[in-house]
């Protein structure tokens, strides 16, 4: 365990930042396994919306700092392109 008062400081951080990491990652998987349920079952309106909304949170997982910029985009596009293959 840290001793130096800066030291504790960032292991209180780490943490802190680790739980909502955690928490954005988890609502990124759970939002393109919703697109892939629908893509699987052949719903391609509801999968064109559910890729709105991917898509909007990958961009937030950017902005946080828990993804690359490049990941979000290859998500999007790998989702788009099965989205569209339904038609």
């Amino acid at each position: 365990m840290a001793n130096h008062p800066s030291a504790i400081k960032r292991h209180r951080q780490s943490i802190k930042r680790a739980a909502r990491n955690q928490a954005i990652r988890s609502s990124v998987r759970t939002s393109v396994k919703k697109v892939r349920v629908l893509v699987e079952a052949g719903d391609k309106d509801g999968a064109k919306q559910a890729v709105l909304q991917v898509q909007r949170t990958l961009d937030k997982a950017v902005t946080k700092g828990v993804l690359h910029r490049n990941n979000a985009s290859r998500r999007i596009a790998r989702l788009a392109r099965h989205v569209d293959a339904l038609s």
